[in-house]
């Protein structure tokens, strides 16, 4: 691993117990926040089930009377069968309550929101089912195979009371595995499924800013810390990447916001996740690269993710030192998909003065000289972006490179 005095990679060691710390007194007092929140709902939720229940009844009793009705029509038991030739105010009675019945359907979907469709109540029920520590792995299970289906997942999550303590004691107990390494396949995909569950929360709109304040990132950073190549440390690796990744993501759906965009890069700046994110860039798998890479992109995007990178030498060394790796080794690999975002990463790189300067003498050969045009054939939009880096970095002037 290498080290760069300006990007303190053993800060992370010397201060974590004490951010640890910090972010369960922070934890406790957004608990007790949680416990206030559920107690000021409940008058809400009686008043709602009291609304629904002046609705449902009425249309019970009418039900019962239109069946009675029916029985008296045509001869239930015990009762004598009507004369054709008796009045017809009875009909005229009963197409009178089916229109009132279907007045007050009208009222109740237009006004009143009726009864959870069975998939919410599902998802609540599995939500509950992690409170009986028995059943708790094959809820975590259901919950994070099926977590897409539940748009409001991530707020019954993060509101739900002691349901988040719960995801944090999953992730606490796996830290005595992890040095010396004695991680399972079946505890990495039990902690796993709780890292999914956390993506949910970090990527809501409505949850992502608690979910900073709490400082909840901090406890996935010793799972990238971690150094062992074997599949279960691969996939808690993995997993832990895509919860950074949903947040420097937009929120949901919205397009993004720059003031928690910006509160997002500073706390994973402030929080050292570069030299992490490096490491991985230079020794993780495939997929773990490129969501890596994918992180380190997005914090470059942000004018204070460059700035912090290029304002001292170190910095930007680290970075491009990284990137050239890859590079050397995207020659004999051929992923597409690395290559896009390196390319991209050093394209944001050149808008920095110093940083453009810089590149002109350490841009890896290979994408001077054409190496991966065949590989770029399919891919027009990172061909052209490799064509204005070296148009940036090699100016009209001097001796460009051609692609």
């Amino acid at each position: 691993m290498m080290q760069h005095p300006s990007f303190n990679t053993n800060q992370f060691q010397n201060n974590y117990g004490h951010r640890v710390a910090q972010q369960q007194q922070q934890q406790h007092a957004l608990y007790a926040q949680q416990q206030q929140q559920v107690r000021q709902r409940m008058p809400q939720a009686h008043a709602m089930q009291s609304q629904l229940q002046h609705v449902h009844q009425p249309q019970q009793q009418q039900q019962q009377q239109q069946q009675q009705q029916q029985q008296a029509l045509q001869g239930g038991p015990g009762q004598t069968q009507m004369h054709p030739h008796q009045p017809q105010h009875h009909h005229l009675q009963q197409q009178q309550q089916q229109q009132q019945q279907q007045q007050m359907y009208a009222q109740h979907d237009n006004g009143v929101q009726g009864n959870p469709s069975l998939d919410d109540e599902k998802m609540t029920e599995l939500v509950y089912t992690m409170y009986n520590i028995d059943k708790r792995e094959a809820a975590l299970l259901e919950l994070s195979k099926r977590r897409e289906q539940y748009d409001n997942l991530a707020l019954v999550l993060w509101n739900s009371f002691g349901t988040m303590a719960i995801l944090l004691t999953e992730i606490i107990d796996v830290y005595a595995l992890l040095s010396p390494p004695a991680l399972t396949a079946s505890a990495s995909n039990r902690v796993c499924n709780a890292l999914a569950l956390l993506q949910c929360v970090a990527s809501h709109p409505e949850t992502r800013s608690g979910f900073l304040a709490a400082s909840l990132p901090l406890l996935l950073y010793p799972f990238l810390n971690t150094t062992s190549k074997t599949r279960p440390f691969e996939y808690l690796r993995l997993t832990s990447l895509g919860v950074i990744g949903a947040l420097v993501k937009p929120a949901g759906n919205e397009p993004v916001n720059a003031a928690d965009n910006a509160q997002v890069i500073n706390f994973l700046l402030t929080t050292e996740i570069i030299p992490l994110c490096l490491r991985i860039m230079q020794h993780g798998t495939e997929l773990s690269k490129t969501v890596a890479i994918f992180i380190v992109q997005k914090i470059l995007l942000d004018e204070i993710g460059l700035t912090y990178i290029c304002h001292t030498y170190e910095r930007f060394h680290a970075v491009v030192n990284v990137l050239g790796l890859m590079v050397n080794d995207l020659v004999h690999t051929q992923a597409v998909r690395l290559l896009k975002h390196v390319v991209r990463c050093y394209l944001r790189l050149s808008d920095n003065p110093k940083a453009r300067e810089a590149l002109a003498t350490s841009l890896p050969e290979a994408l001077k000289n054409k190496q991966f045009d065949n590989l770029l054939k399919s891919d027009m939009v990172t061909k052209r972006c490799l064509q204005s880096l070296l148009s940036t970095v090699y100016p009209p002037m001097t001796k460009t490179p051609e692609l």
